[in-house]
Protein backbone atom coordinates (compact mmCIF):
# COMPACT_ATOMS: atom_id res chain seq x y z
CA UNK A 1 0.00 0.00 0.00
CA UNK A 2 1.16 3.78 -0.78
CA UNK A 3 1.62 5.36 2.27
CA UNK A 4 1.16 9.47 1.48
CA UNK A 5 1.65 12.91 4.05
CA UNK A 6 -0.79 15.05 2.89
CA UNK A 7 0.07 18.89 3.48
CA UNK A 8 -2.55 21.07 5.03
CA UNK A 9 -3.00 23.31 1.87
CA UNK A 10 -3.93 19.75 -0.61
CA UNK A 11 -6.59 18.51 2.34
CA UNK A 12 -8.21 21.47 2.88
CA UNK A 13 -8.07 22.45 -1.10
CA UNK A 14 -9.83 19.03 -1.34
CA UNK A 15 -13.33 20.48 -0.26
CA UNK A 16 -12.62 22.27 -3.57
CA UNK A 17 -12.64 19.60 -5.78
CA UNK A 18 -10.00 18.92 -8.12
CA UNK A 19 -7.05 17.30 -8.02
CA UNK A 20 -6.82 17.70 -4.14
CA UNK A 21 -10.25 15.53 -4.55
CA UNK A 22 -9.35 13.04 -5.85
CA UNK A 23 -6.51 12.04 -3.29
CA UNK A 24 -8.69 12.40 -0.36
CA UNK A 25 -10.88 9.60 -2.71
CA UNK A 26 -7.75 7.42 -3.39
CA UNK A 27 -7.56 7.82 0.30
CA UNK A 28 -11.18 6.83 1.59
CA UNK A 29 -11.84 4.36 -0.59
CA UNK A 30 -8.52 2.71 0.73
CA UNK A 31 -6.52 2.50 -2.20
CA UNK A 32 -3.51 4.71 -0.37
CA UNK A 33 -2.92 5.18 3.09
CA UNK A 34 -2.95 8.76 4.85
CA UNK A 35 0.25 9.00 7.09
CA UNK A 36 -0.40 11.86 10.24
CA UNK A 37 0.88 12.94 13.20
CA UNK A 38 -0.87 15.25 15.88
CA UNK A 39 0.85 18.47 14.41
CA UNK A 40 -0.34 17.65 11.14
CA UNK A 41 -4.11 17.34 12.32
CA UNK A 42 -4.11 20.32 14.16
CA UNK A 43 -2.90 21.79 11.72
CA UNK A 44 -5.91 20.55 9.23
CA UNK A 45 -8.50 21.63 11.69
CA UNK A 46 -7.05 24.51 12.75
CA UNK A 47 -6.89 26.07 8.79
CA UNK A 48 -10.57 24.39 8.49
CA UNK A 49 -11.52 26.48 11.66
CA UNK A 50 -10.27 29.68 9.79
CA UNK A 51 -11.64 29.34 6.71
CA UNK A 52 -15.44 28.45 8.05
CA UNK A 53 -15.19 24.38 6.82
CA UNK A 54 -15.74 23.16 10.12
CA UNK A 55 -19.33 22.49 9.71
CA UNK A 56 -19.19 21.35 5.95
CA UNK A 57 -20.41 17.46 5.87
CA UNK A 58 -17.79 15.90 4.79
CA UNK A 59 -16.01 17.30 7.49
CA UNK A 60 -17.95 15.05 9.65
CA UNK A 61 -17.39 11.92 7.23
CA UNK A 62 -13.28 12.57 7.53
CA UNK A 63 -13.42 12.86 11.37
CA UNK A 64 -15.14 9.94 11.52
CA UNK A 65 -12.11 7.72 9.35
CA UNK A 66 -9.76 9.64 11.31
CA UNK A 67 -11.44 8.11 14.68
CA UNK A 68 -11.77 4.63 13.03
CA UNK A 69 -8.27 4.59 11.88
CA UNK A 70 -9.57 4.25 8.16
CA UNK A 71 -6.06 3.53 6.48
CA UNK A 72 -4.31 5.82 8.48
CA UNK A 73 -1.00 5.63 10.20
CA UNK A 74 -0.56 8.08 12.89
CA UNK A 75 2.48 8.83 14.76
CA UNK A 76 3.14 10.47 18.22
CA UNK A 77 6.67 10.38 18.10
CA UNK A 78 8.47 12.44 15.35
CA UNK A 79 12.42 12.68 14.76
CA UNK A 80 13.15 16.87 14.71
CA UNK A 81 14.33 17.82 11.45
CA UNK A 82 15.30 20.67 9.75
CA UNK A 83 15.32 20.32 5.87
CA UNK A 84 12.95 23.23 5.17
CA UNK A 85 14.67 26.19 5.36
CA UNK A 86 12.31 28.54 3.95
CA UNK A 87 9.71 27.92 6.25
CA UNK A 88 10.55 25.36 9.02
CA UNK A 89 6.89 25.13 10.00
CA UNK A 90 6.59 22.69 7.01
CA UNK A 91 9.28 20.34 8.80
CA UNK A 92 6.16 18.19 10.61
CA UNK A 93 5.72 16.84 7.14
CA UNK A 94 8.82 15.67 6.59
CA UNK A 95 9.24 14.33 10.26
CA UNK A 96 6.10 12.43 9.67
CA UNK A 97 7.34 10.94 6.64
CA UNK A 98 10.69 9.81 7.96
CA UNK A 99 8.64 8.18 11.41
CA UNK A 100 5.97 5.70 9.28
CA UNK A 101 8.40 5.52 6.15
CA UNK A 102 6.07 7.26 3.69
CA UNK A 103 6.49 6.96 -0.01
CA UNK A 104 5.27 10.70 -0.57
CA UNK A 105 4.51 13.97 0.29
CA UNK A 106 1.96 15.51 -2.00
CA UNK A 107 1.78 19.47 -1.38
CA UNK A 108 0.95 22.88 -3.16
CA UNK A 109 3.79 24.16 -1.20
CA UNK A 110 6.36 26.00 -3.46
CA UNK A 111 9.50 25.78 -0.47
CA UNK A 112 8.66 22.16 0.60
CA UNK A 113 8.09 20.89 -3.00
CA UNK A 114 11.87 22.14 -3.70
CA UNK A 115 12.88 20.03 -2.11
CA UNK A 116 11.41 16.98 -4.34
CA UNK A 117 13.14 13.95 -2.76
CA UNK A 118 14.02 13.34 1.26
CA UNK A 119 15.78 9.89 1.84
CA UNK A 120 14.07 8.38 -1.02
CA UNK A 121 10.21 10.32 0.07
CA UNK A 122 9.31 12.09 -3.29
CA UNK A 123 7.91 15.93 -2.44
CA UNK A 124 5.19 16.16 -5.19
CA UNK A 125 2.48 18.21 -5.84
CA UNK A 126 -0.99 16.56 -6.41
CA UNK A 127 -0.98 16.34 -10.47
CA UNK A 128 2.31 14.43 -10.39
CA UNK A 129 1.32 12.11 -7.35
CA UNK A 130 -1.96 11.27 -9.64
CA UNK A 131 0.03 10.96 -12.84
CA UNK A 132 2.85 8.31 -11.44
CA UNK A 133 0.23 6.42 -9.33
CA UNK A 134 -1.69 5.69 -12.65
CA UNK A 135 1.53 4.46 -14.15
CA UNK A 136 1.38 2.44 -11.30
CA UNK A 137 -1.79 1.15 -11.84
CA UNK A 138 -1.11 0.15 -15.13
Amino acid sequence: MIRVVVDTNVFVSSFFGGNPRKIIDLWKSGKITLCISRPIIDEYFEVLRRLGLQNEPELDELLSLFAHGFHILFTAKTPKLNIVEKDADDNKFIECAVALKSNHIISGDKALREIQDYMGIKIQSPKQFLDEYSNLKR
